[in-house]
């Protein structure tokens, strides 16, 4: 496939590349320079959170307490429930 560098330097990506990529409309794209050909490689950001999700199992915070409280709690005994 080829293309044309524009006057102010630009490209177009033909859609048959841009499909097969997946690349849409606001993709980064990283250029460099590798035995003399230009190789233009996606740019992946992810947020750092997102590196933790599913990390962490879902817990059930009411299943959680009460084990913490163990068998024998009773709220009319502990003094901050009324």
């Amino acid at each position: 496939m080829k293309t044309t560098v524009s006057e102010k330097g630009q490209i177009t990506i033909p859609k048959a590349l841009r499909e097969s990529l997946g690349l849409e409309p606001g993709t980064e794209l990283d250029f460099e320079e590798r035995d003399g050909r230009l190789v233009a490689t996606p740019v992946v950001r992810t947020d750092p959170m997102e590196k933790l999700v599913g990390l962490i199992a879902r817990v059930d915070v009411d299943d959680a307490i009460a084990r913490m409280r163990g068998p024998g709690w009773d709220p009319k005994v502990d003094g901050r429930h009324k």
